[in-house]
């Protein structure tokens, strides 16, 4: 018995009836694309959240983290936000008893948030009679964030937390929706995927990551575009853009054609030749995009002197974690280098875990 199951028994003095649990995730590449149309690749890793519930007949939503002291409620603000969002898909919950564990750090760029509102989402929704497609279930954890909320984030973490498959990554055209799951296996090469955690915890609520929406957004009606995945490079040069709106957007069209160039070589099974784009990506978003910090900055550094192949930082920035792909040779003095770090595996989405119905 998972001890989720377990501490539920206790807190309640009853079985759970749904206990689903849904990944973490890094992105290997494609960074603040998502909200401009273009394409990421993220994988799921193997940490996760998981949600025992159980109903109740008052209709009362009563939450409890493992994580949290019981007299903070600021990460239950997500399962509030689900519950809504599932109710205005026609998924009427009612009241529900929800008890909630997690080994993916929040606020250090790992879609603990995702994590928590696809596994929260799945096992309401399964109470309340209904299984939406990992799809639907994207897109009501989507809709949560972003709408109950109020956070503008991007499509891409819901979807790779709800639809991954173990051994790839997710290749995700974020206009269209259209995927394909791109074969990565790290271990297979004699390669390990080092997530290095700064350290340094980021809300993506502060405003920067807001304001980065709008930047984009206003560069991308000022070369004429729909969303910068439609403009080239020379469409951003040749648009009399400030030297603000012209790194912003020249680091998104940038990071769009690093995407397309790592799955080429995926694709071919060239998992050494990613290192260069991880690399170009990092510094794009240092410089251009200017959300990296001196912690992962220096995080990407050391991991390189000590024999990674490549490393950038992973997530919205501000912070959290970077990744390095390491040769195994080189893991363990990688890992320590670093007072936090840890090797990851593509992991799959969402699943059931057990439950008493």
């Amino acid at each position: 018995m998972h001890q989720c199951e377990e501490e539920f028994g206790r807190w309640t003095g009853r079985g759970p009836e749904e206990v689903w649990a849904a990944p973490g995730r890094v992105n290997l590449v494609g960074e603040h694309t998502d909200y401009n149309g273009g394409f990421v690749l993220p994988l799921a890793i193997d940490r996760h959240t998981t949600a025992a519930v159980g109903r109740r007949q008052d209709g009362a939503l009563r939450c409890r983290s493992l994580q949290f002291p019981d007299d903070d409620r600021s990460w239950a603000v997500y399962v509030d936000a689900v519950r809504a969002a599932l109710g205005e898909s026609g998924i009427d919950v009612h009241g529900a008893d929800v008890l909630v564990d997690s080994d993916v750090p929040p606020g250090a760029g790992l879609s603990s948030s995702a994590a928590l509102e696809v596994a929260a989402g799945a096992a309401l929704a399964a109470l309340g009679e209904a299984h939406p497609s990992a799809q639907e279930l994207a897109a009501v954890a989507h809709r949560a964030e972003t709408q109950f909320v109020g956070v503008p984030v991007g499509i891409m973490d819901q979807t790779v937390v709800a639809t991954a498959r173990a051994g790839h990554a997710l290749f995700l055209d974020t206009r269209s929706l259209e995927s394909e799951h791109i074969p990565f296996d790290p271990a297979a090469n004699e390669l390990s995927l080092v997530v290095i955690d700064s350290g340094v915890r980021r809300q993506l609520g502060d405003g920067r990551y807001a304001e980065r929406r709008r930047e984009c957004e206003e560069a991308a009606g000022r070369i004429g575009v729909a969303q910068l995945r439609d403009a080239t490079l020379a469409d951003v040069e040749d648009a009399g853009l400030d030297d603000t709106l012209r790194r912003r957007a020249r680091h998104v069209v940038t990071e769009d054609a690093r995407v397309v160039e790592v799955v080429e070589r995926l694709r071919r099974g060239d998992l050494e030749g990613i290192g260069a784009a991880l690399l170009a990506s990092h510094a794009s978003l240092r410089d251009d995009f200017e959300v990296s910090c001196p912690e992962l900055d220096a995080a990407v550094e050391i991991a390189m002197a000590h024999g990674a192949l490549g490393a950038r930082m992973t997530g919205a920035g501000f912070g959290g974690c970077a990744l390095a792909l390491v040769p195994e040779e080189r893991v363990r003095s990688t890992l320590a280098a670093f007072t936090t770090a840890f090797v990851v595996r593509p992991a799959g989405g969402v699943w059931r875990m057990g439950g008493m119905r």
